[in-house]
């Protein structure tokens, strides 16, 4: 019982918190647009680079089949660095080839690293189903 209360009343309070954010944000940007049209820039940008970095190692299946016939590991390093290099210049691209501030850094280089690990994957997976191919 005093579980469910604790749901009901903790349910209630955290609606509450979400609707003064929502109006607090919406009176923000109310009173300050240009912040509003900056951030969606960012969005745009960082969705337009989360799908490059979904669809790259993808499109480039055909590079991990001959990297597992050669089986060679400098050659699918190689591969790995190609892929997250181009993730990399494509991000500072879109960033315009200039970030200000350590948070943005921190936030790059977490990106660039997810990047990599998801990119590792992808070519993982892809080289183990060209091997049961071989």
């Amino acid at each position: 019982m005093l579980t469910t209360i604790g749901k009901y009343v903790g349910g209630k309070v955290l609606t509450a918190i979400l609707i003064l954010a929502s109006a607090a944000s919406a009176f923000w940007f109310y009173k300050h647009p240009e912040q509003l049209e900056t951030i969606w820039s960012v969005l745009k940008g960082v969705l337009v680079w989360m799908g490059l970095v979904l669809v790259l190692p993808w499109a480039a299946f055909f590079v991990t089949g001959k990297v597992v016939k050669q089986d060679s590991n400098v050659a699918a390093g190689l591969l790995l660095f190609g892929l997250v290099a181009i993730d990399v210049l494509f991000a500072m691209y879109l960033a315009g080839w200039s970030v200000n501030g350590a948070l943005t850094w921190m936030v790059l280089l977490l990106g660039f690293l997810c990047a990599a690990v998801y990119n590792f994957l992808v070519c993982d997976f892809q080289a183990s189903h060209f091997e049961d191919q071989l």
